[in-house]
């Protein structure tokens, strides 16, 4: 299996100028007859260019001596022993992010789901790191992926769907306790996606359709019985008060007979009871005066 973890060559900046200019140095030397001195000078700036490495401000670089651990070196310039000592890998610091995922997962209730995640870690002990697990990165993303089809597998559909970030808390936890003993910390866990068979999404889809139906009908047989409610207290009123019910049917006719082109049809004896003959009049006049 190829490592993640990431090496340089001694190549560099600094130990190329090095390099260059004992090369310089030992051909001037070799050109005045001073060969003795420019093999020195070769073979001194050559070593010190070799031995010369560089870590970025994010890095630690791994150094081991014949082998055995010798120590964490960077970040900047620093310098090992040539042929001695070798640096074994640059670790870097910094908050990372691994995407992985589970295909094809059963859930409790036995549904499959595909699922992608995302976990963001950092390296906080680089000797750790790099001493206890051949390859962090890829064991991070082999037990996330495993964590994520357990936790799955422990929940229905419904509560992966509502409960995202319960789940990706859960997850994160489980995480945590697995990489800490190599050095490193999952800060956070995160869902991107939860794909379900298309046939049950269109399922699901029906059934939410026929709830929110549902609700609306209970809603209007609430309000029908609230407007029988407040019928009934009106009636009350009018029972005992027959002026405010020929009011209240005056009001009424009123309002139809001012829509145009509308008809209304009212027994001879509200005519009489509740002197409608005139109000049609001046309902008719008004509406003679709207169309002039």
């Amino acid at each position: 299996m190829k490592s993640n973890l990431k090496t340089k060559g001694w190549a560099n900046p600094i130990s190329v100028s090095v390099m260059l200019l004992a090369i310089i140095l030992s051909l001037t030397l070799f050109a005045l007859h001073r060969i003795e001195l420019s093999i020195i000078f070769m073979v001194a700036l050559g070593l010190l260019s070799v031995s010369m490495r560089i870590a970025d401000q994010w890095e630690h670089a791994v150094v081991l001596r014949m082998g055995k651990f010798q120590g964490l070196k960077g970040p900047g310039v620093f310098f090992i022993l040539p042929i001695i000592d070798s640096v074994s890998a640059y670790v870097d610091q910094r908050v990372r992010v691994s995407s992985f995922k589970a295909e094809q997962t059963l859930t409790k209730d036995t549904v499959p789901v595909n699922v992608d995640a995302v976990v963001y870690w950092t390296v906080w002990d680089v000797e750790k790191a790099v001493l206890e697990v051949q390859d962090y990165q890829e064991a991070i993303e082999h037990i996330a992926q495993t964590g994520l089809r357990d936790t799955i597998g422990k929940h229905e559909l419904s509560t992966l769907l509502q409960e995202r970030d319960k789940i990706a808390e859960d997850l994160q936890i489980l995480l945590d306790q697995n990489t800490n003993p190599w050095g490193i910390t999952c800060q956070t866990v995160g869902i991107k996606d939860i794909a379900i068979p298309v046939d049950l999404a269109e399922a699901m889809s029906k059934e939410a359709q026929a709830e929110r139906e549902r609700r609306a009908r209970v809603i209007l047989g609430t309000a029908e019985t609230e407007i029988a409610e407040k019928f009934a207290q009106a009636s009350k009123e009018y029972r005992n008060n027959p002026v405010a019910l020929h009011l209240r049917g005056m009001n009424m006719l009123f309002e139809g007979l001012k829509e145009k082109g509308s008809m209304v049809i009212v027994p001879s004896s509200a005519l009489e009871t509740m002197n409608l003959g005139a109000i049609g009049g001046l309902a008719s006049l008004s509406k003679v005066q709207d169309d002039l």
